[in-house]
């Protein structure tokens, strides 16, 4: 057995019934090159054989006594291939469109807590022998980092032919002694950390605290608590919108080399871009800055696959500024300011005081804030950038193509985009729910638009059209 960890639970626990906590890797599958038919069977086959490698997807939850502590994996489980499994139809002409609205409706659903939180769906019916591996995963089992690890192993990345087999250990059930016993061991290994945790509390306030005051207050940088009301923010309804577009991720670099900043940093400029777009378009005006928040992993093996090590960039996005070059420089002061934040807190604070969340009180409390939350004085949109492979992955033998990735919404904030390179592309995924846009691809639309003004201000030709993706979605009308 394996206790989750305060993150894990943090995200087990902020799960409601309008605001889901699984996130989705989705995988297109190119198969006009793959010798024969590729089909349902042969990815079915292909996972069959794999799942050794996929440790996580052989985790069950198991709830504690009372509820005196956070739950644990029970490892090892026995997995039902024919429920975690399936087939789903994309409608003619099977483009990207049709793609994102299936994508959608898979997000809508909670996953079963009694089995294993995940689900792979097939999706079959797309144009030019397309298909797509939709992986709906609770964010409770891997974050971002884990779930690339995760794929990789999928894909062949990792391991090789030689590794697969169909047999593996499969758990026992603990008792409720066993249970209780360990729940009572790992509390007080938690008394014992907590005075150090408590100093390095104090100290990392302490830090941040005087850092601000040796700083001058910029006027066009959000501040903390004080997020403005936008369109994006409301209580958040329990059905999902899905859209992704496609970039060169050559051009980006470009971009990036060109105004010597950050690749993340032309990733934020070019989310600030297209909300101010966006907002002009829904709200009339985009005259104050937003507040991001940006996930940052805080352990970067390889070798991980499971568990949530992350904390939080809180960045402001000029989506005031109207000058596109003036945005990129106001986004990276905004994003180093963030970083040297986050570093004087102490990257894992974050992540250890969520173990400390009472596990009888804490899913009421997300409970009563999801059906209230109309705002979040923390953030108004979550934006994130994943580097993926730099070599094109194979699932049954099929070239994978395109990824794609999203996290959750949280809390009063109906947008989160998530940037994922792959090999020479930058795939970019929006999630939304099914009160905010007219059309998904307005926001897509509104993002590559973002760039093209950043790379038109700073002399750069215009963007070109990925050929080795699914052609565009743009929005209708």
């Amino acid at each position: 057995m394996k206790r989750l960890n305060g993150m894990d639970a943090m995200l087990l626990y902020s799960e409601t019934p309008n605001l889901h906590t699984h996130t989705l890797k989705v995988a297109i599958i190119n198969a006009a090159d793959y010798h024969g038919e590729f089909t349902f069977d042969v990815f079915r086959e292909t996972v069959a054989r794999r799942l050794h490698l996929l440790d996580p997807l052989r985790y069950r939850l198991i709830d504690i006594p009372w509820r005196l502590h956070h739950p644990m994996w029970l490892q090892d489980c026995p997995v039902d291939l024919d429920y975690h499994l399936r087939r789903i139809q994309v409608p003619a002409p099977g483009g990207r469109r049709e793609l994102d609205e299936v994508i959608g409706q898979v997000a809508s659903t909670p996953l079963d807590r009694s089995r294993p939180l995940w689900e792979f769906h097939f999706a079959e019916g797309m144009a030019d022998n397309r298909f797509a591996l939709i992986g709906k995963v609770h964010h409770t089992l891997a974050d971002g980092v884990a779930s690339a690890n995760l794929l990789a192993r999928l894909m062949d990345l990792s391991g090789s032919a030689a590794d697969e087999h169909d047999e593996y250990l499969v758990c026992e059930e603990p008792s409720a002694s066993d249970l209780l016993t360990a729940a009572g061991r790992d509390h007080i290994a938690h008394i014992t950390m907590l005075p150090r945790l408590a100093r390095d509390a104090a100290r990392g306030v302490t830090r941040l605290r005087r850092r601000a005051k040796e700083r001058t207050d910029h006027p066009d940088l959000a501040k903390m608590f004080k997020t403005p009301p936008t369109f994006l923010n409301h209580v958040v309804s329990p059905g999902r919108t899905f859209g992704t577009a496609s970039l060169s991720l050559a051009e980006v670099k470009e971009t990036s080399k060109k105004l010597g900043v950050t690749f993340n940093d032309i990733v934020l400029a070019t989310a600030a871009g297209g909300l101010r777009e966006l907002l002009l378009r829904y709200d009339g005006r985009a005259d104050r800055p937003l507040m991001a928040s940006v996930p940052v992993a805080t352990d970067l093996s390889p070798d991980r696959v499971t568990g949530n090590e992350i904390g939080g960039l809180s960045v402001s996005l000029p989506i005031h500024i109207d000058d596109p070059l003036e945005r990129v420089r106001l986004t990276a002061l905004s994003t180093a300011r963030a970083k040297e934040d986050y570093d004087l807190l102490g990257p894992k604070l974050q992540g250890q005081m969520m173990e400390y969340l009472p596990p009888a009180l804490t899913p009421a409390l997300f409970r009563w804030q999801a059906k209230r939350a109309a705002h979040n004085p923390l953030m108004n949109v979550a934006v994130s950038s994943v580097p993926g492979p730099r070599e094109h992955g194979h699932i049954g033998g099929a070239t994978v193509s395109e990824i794609y990735s999203i996290g959750v919404l949280s809390p009063g904030s109906a947008f989160n985009m998530t940037v994922w390179s792959y090999v020479d592309q930058v795939d970019i995924s929006i999630l939304s729910d099914d009160q905010t846009f007219n059309d998904i691809h307005e926001a897509t639309d509104a993002m590559i638009h973002g760039l093209a003004e950043i790379r038109s201000a700073a002399g750069l030709p215009p963007l070109s059209i990925v050929d080795t993706a699914m052609a565009p979605a743009p929005a209708a009308g």
